[in-house]
């Protein structure tokens, strides 16, 4: 498979199950920013994209990424090793919950592109399985590790099933942290919203919502998703 190449960064992709699709991008482009942020943190890294992407935004010093999968840890120190920002970035092989118990440290923004197929059939590769269902990462372990890991103004964002939106944001709410703002994906003007793209905090604000659709017609992208995603794929 050849690898994925970004405007300042290439990825490979060969060793992991989950390649780089629309989601982590979209997370990676959208999430907000704070211009004193120094630490972030990347559950389920990977290739490293969202990584890569935030360290293409910012002047974080600190970007850690967690990986339980052995294959998909190489490759994520593999390209963090060959992107411009490799002092900055660092890879853990370990379970969220074995990292959340150990690491004392608080992260200025955590960021995730969690497992979350919940259906009830698995596929006979269990690589991707592993990647893909809910059971690898359930959403309650995810935002409980979220919640110690997070520091106190720090920001929580993650892309989510449309249909799982209202159950992981009453799910969250009960680790005291509140939806600042969302962004509903459409894949064209007239399909059903996808994707939930989510920030959250310790602290109520008011509730910032948005919608975005990815094409008009097939290949032919809106100026939404292209002002978007421009600093990052070749074509836009």
């Amino acid at each position: 498979m050849k690898p994925f190449n970004f405007k300042q960064f290439t990825i490979s992709q060969d060793k992991c199950a989950m390649k780089i699709g629309t989601d982590a991008v979209l997370l990676g482009a959208w999430t907000s920013l704070n211009s004193n942020l120094s630490s972030i943190l990347d559950i389920g890294a990977g290739t490293g994209v969202l990584s890569l992407m935030l360290a293409q935004r910012s002047n974080a010093e600190l970007i850690d990424a967690l990986e339980i999968d052995d294959n998909a840890y190489e490759q994520c120190v593999e390209n963090f090793e060959q992107s411009p920002w490799g002092d900055r970035l660092f890879c853990y092989h370990a379970s969220l919950e074995e990292f959340a118990e150990e690491i004392d440290d608080k992260y200025d923004l955590i960021i995730c592109n969690p497992p979350f197929y919940s259906e009830d059939y698995k596929t006979k590769n269990e690589q991707r399985d592993l990647a893909r269902f809910q059971d690898a990462m359930s959403f309650e372990h995810l935002i409980e590790s979220v919640s110690k890991l997070l520091s106190e103004n720090g920001r929580f964002s993650v892309v989510i099933p449309f249909h799982e939106e209202n159950n992981f944001i009453e799910l969250a709410s009960k680790f005291n942290l509140y939806h600042n703002s969302i962004l509903h994906v459409k894949g064209n003007p007239t399909s059903e919203i996808k994707r939930s793209l989510i920030e959250f905090s310790f602290l109520e604000s008011k509730i910032k919502t948005t919608d975005l659709i990815i094409e008009i017609e097939r290949h032919q992208y809106t100026e939404a998703y292209k002002d978007l995603t421009k600093d990052f794929y070749l074509k836009m």
